[in-house]
């Protein structure tokens, strides 16, 4: 069976590579990547099959081998680069059955490969490996010493190649899109839920020629006191006028998101909304300064909440995250950060969600920029109009 791969054979040599050599650095032997992100990135499996029990596992040599529930490897064999003979299913038992668990399976092909007395890696803070399955593994391999590598492989997906900056762009021009529909659309009286299926109909129809994947997480846009709170989603209300809504949504493409958010207030703002857009926008100003090579995620922080405090606001969370490759729930490489304390030096060809968002007693606010690192400094990855828009 042919696979479709959306990368050259050679990078995917290339990021198995730099993983062999993490491992060798943290003194791992096997490494079982879970988190569907690093699977992808490690294989090119692509499929919704993360709600079961999955891994990629990288050994000393040789290729990646793909396991999974049996009826996904006939995904994984339209999906990956490696072999037949290194995909492997387990049989439907094994699913959603308390009383067998598949980390029985996975211990039986470490057996069959010979590495059941290794040092074996497992990404213990992750969203899908459970603490079930940890217990399985050690059960079933008493031989074998764990060692937790949560974030070794996303770690070596902090630098995008070419192509991947390419898929970046064709995602934000999707998020373009998106904004463009709501500033269009958004007004007093619609009701939410219609205007998010317009959000998903922009996003999956897509942009540029270019045909939109599913964002790793749904739109959010609280109205009013909703918006003090950061992570609602969506209901049947209708807009209103007097209040804010904001937007964070993201475009994707063959799952490399592209974040942004927009703030829309239907009336007459009142001044503090419009004194938060002034000291927000002149923050990220002072922020992107700071983004360039050789200065670290703590610059950018510094220099935003610095000229935040200077205008009289105050944001005791982070103001960004590494972006790229992600699956739900979550978009952002849960790499770096930008907050105090993040010395994490900044290097070209890395990808961000600079989210400069403030939640008010009475509504939030939140102009974000996908940003790339560039040889010379930064780029903006989408050109959407940088304001608060009001709408009377």
């Amino acid at each position: 069976m042919t696979a479709t791969l959306h990368f050259d054979r050679a990078e995917y040599d290339v990021r198995v590579a730099k993983t062999r050599k993490a491992m060798e650095e943290a003194g791992i032997d096997l490494l079982i990547a879970t988190d569907p992100s690093n699977m992808a990135w490690l294989s090119g499996y692509d499929g919704w099959s993360f709600y079961t029990h999955q891994a990629v596992l990288v050994g000393p040599d040789g290729e990646p081998v793909w396991w999974g529930r049996a009826m996904d490897a006939a995904g994984a064999k339209r999906t990956v680069f490696m072999h037949d003979d290194n995909i492997t299913g387990y049989e439907d038992i094994y699913v959603q059955n308390p009383k067998r668990h598949p980390m029985q399976t996975l211990a039986e092909l470490i057996k069959a490969r010979g590495w059941e007395s290794v040092t074996i890696g497992v990404e213990m803070d992750n969203y899908y490996f459970s603490a079930a399955a940890y217990a399985s593994l050690t059960a079933n391999l008493p031989q074998a010493k764990f060692k937790d590598i949560t974030g070794l492989v996303n770690w070596q997906r902090a630098i995008k190649s070419p192509r991947e900056i390419t898929f970046m762009r064709r995602a934000a021009r999707i998020v373009e899109a998106m904004h463009a529909m709501i500033a269009e659309r958004c007004e007093p009286g619609l009701k939410k839920n219609e205007l998010v299926a317009d959000i998903y109909h922009t996003a999956i129809s897509g942009a540029g020629g270019h045909w939109g994947d599913y964002p790793a997480i749904v739109p959010m846009l609280p109205s009013g006191m909703d918006a003090t709170a950061p992570h609602l989603t969506w209901d049947d209300q209708p807009f209103k006028s007097g209040e804010c809504t904001f937007f964070e949504i993201a475009g994707a493409y063959r799952h490399y998101q592209c974040p942004q958010s927009r703030t829309v207030f239907l009336g007459k703002p009142p001044q503090k909304y419009l004194d938060a857009e002034k000291a927000v926008l002149e923050a990220v100003d002072m922020g992107l300064e700071q983004a360039k090579p050789g200065n670290t995620c703590e610059d950018i922080a510094i220099a935003f909440y610095d000229t935040l405090q200077r205008h009289g606001f105050e944001k005791d969370s982070r103001t960004g995250y590494a972006i790229g490759l992600s699956y739900p729930p979550d978009w952002g490489e849960r790499t770096m950060s930008f907050r105090r304390g993040d010395k994490t030096v900044l290097k070209p060809g890395m990808t961000f969600h600079f989210m400069p968002a403030l939640w008010l007693d009475d509504g939030g606010l939140e102009i974000t920029e996908p940003i790339l690192i560039t040889e010379t400094g930064v780029e903006c990855l989408c050109a959407t109009s940088r304001q608060l828009l009001v709408k009377g």
